[in-house]
């Protein structure tokens, strides 16, 4: 796993390189870490996804967490989002979700909340990976009634579905929609929400089995979604990943509007409603150049982020800004929650179709999209880091950069959760990226670089 953290927590393959003694010795970190000397017992939350490895990996934090003197309050099943209100709500120090979001059921992963509900800066991830990885500090164990609890908290779920419905200024009566949780957390909270929020729910993946969670489905695999939108006549269908931190939509036509085409919608109707702060929006690099452009002509100031939902929120934080996100569906609505939350933009996109009387498809022909592909290059993690120097890589791409000019745009960035290289090139003529595409995997080819044997080409 080399270093603990990326740029969505820890993550890695469960019970190979996220072992129940690392679990373990995470939760004894974040407790010294997290919580200061004056308080002697301090609680704090866990929340996990669907996996099979999830209540392994809970248990160890737990112990983890008891042993260090930290009363433990375990959540179940829940979205990420859910942990991340709840620590306010149930008056906890800090919160934990067990998940590796989009990724394939055998990996998972750790993200860490502190008191405030916020994901934890870099700064504290690395006092946190000093103890773990370098051995810095020792555990203070204590014995007898100092060790810590383990409680569950029932009512997790009902709490955080009525703070959803309390954010959501119009109701969804009459909607017909679909819902595909991913056979992930959303499973346990989605059908219910939309229910009481007036809507017709028809549910599509949410009978999670521990192995099925993000198989051929959910927010990274639409076409299941698309065609029962279509085949069934509804209104529209929203498609979470597997802890439901992010959302992708289908209009009623059976097409995807990915988190750009929600962001666009939100920020406009936001902004008409004097509601945007600062009429501002925070992207990332990855962010379609459409958005921007349609950000730049509407009169919102675009800032552009690292990826990550965390780095979009920062960026948030630090200019007063209240709305963010991410191509990927991670949308931040800063005067509702502390992270991105799935239902929660899914409820107020959806909220706002209904209130304006429109169809989805029409209200996304505000943004034109441009032309992107996406090459995923698995890597080591030697190779990710040798990326950084690679004067071949600046060279090719410099050299399509060029060829582009102000009419797009070459991206290489190493993933901050997975073993990869992402490279995307973007235009306004879609013949002309696939042909950069080429030339640049031809040249990753040819070099020897990098293993293309799992390369996936999309189109974005």
């Amino acid at each position: 796993m080399g270093r603990l953290f990326g740029t969505d927590g820890a993550r890695g393959v469960a019970n190979a390189e996220l072992t129940c003694e690392m679990a373990m010795n995470i939760g004894r970190a974040a407790a010294m870490v997290l919580t200061n000397d004056s308080r002697m017992r301090p609680k704090i939350l866990i929340g996990k996804d669907t996996r099979i490895s999830s209540d392994m990996l809970e248990n160890a934090l737990a112990a983890g967490l008891c042993s260090v003197g930290a009363d433990v309050v375990t959540l179940g099943v829940v979205p990420t989002p859910a942990v991340a209100f709840l620590i306010g709500k149930l008056k906890a120090d800090a919160g934990i979700m067990i998940s590796a979001s989009h990724n394939p059921c055998e990996f998972n992963g750790i993200k860490i909340f502190s008191g405030d509900g916020f994901k934890l800066p870099d700064a504290l991830e690395e006092q946190i990976e000093a103890i773990v990885l370098d051995h810095i500090d020792t555990y203070d164990c204590p014995t007898g009634g100092g060790v810590g609890s383990i409680t569950r908290e029932e009512d997790a779920v009902d709490l955080y579905i009525q703070h959803i419905k309390s954010t959501v200024p119009y109701a969804l009566d009459g909607m017909k929609i679909a819902l595909d949780c991913a056979n992930g957390s959303a499973s346990r909270t989605a059908e219910r929400l939309y229910t009481e929020l007036g809507a017709e729910c028809y549910m599509l993946h949410d009978k999670p089995n521990g192995t099925n969670i993000n198989d051929k489905c959910g927010s990274t695999h639409m076409e299941s979604l698309k065609q029962f939108v279509l085949d069934n006549g509804l209104d529209a269908g929203i498609a979470f990943d597997g802890d439901a931190d992010r959302c992708l939509a289908v209009d009623e036509k059976g097409q995807l509007v990915d988190g750009d085409f929600v962001m666009a919608i939100c920020a406009a109707d936001l902004k008409s409603r004097g509601k945007l702060a600062h009429n501002a929006v925070v992207g990332t690099v990855m962010s379609n150049m459409g958005f921007i452009r349609f950000c730049e002509e509407n009169g919102m100031r675009f800032e552009a982020a690292k990826v990550g939902d965390r780095y979009v929120l920062e960026t948030m934080r630090q200019n007063d800004y209240n709305f963010g996100g991410e191509q990927s569906g991670h949308v931040i609505f800063l005067d509702f929650g502390t992270t991105g939350d799935g239902q929660l933009t899914g409820a107020h996109l959806l909220s706002l179709v209904h209130r304006r009387e429109a169809k989805l498809s029409s209200l996304a022909t505000l943004m034109t999209r441009f032309p992107q592909v996406l090459v995923n290059v698995e890597v080591s993690n030697e190779g990710k880091l040798r990326f950084y120097t690679d004067r071949k890589i600046k060279e090719a791409t410099q050299r399509v950069q060029n060829q582009l000019g102000r009419k797009g745009r070459i991206l290489v960035r190493p993933s901050g959760t997975e073993p990869l290289l992402r490279v995307m090139v973007e235009g306004e003529s879609e013949a002309e990226i696939m042909l950069l595409m080429s030339f640049v995997s031809n040249w990753y080819k040819q070099k020897g670089r990098y293993t293309l044997e799992n390369c996936r080409l999309e189109r974005l």
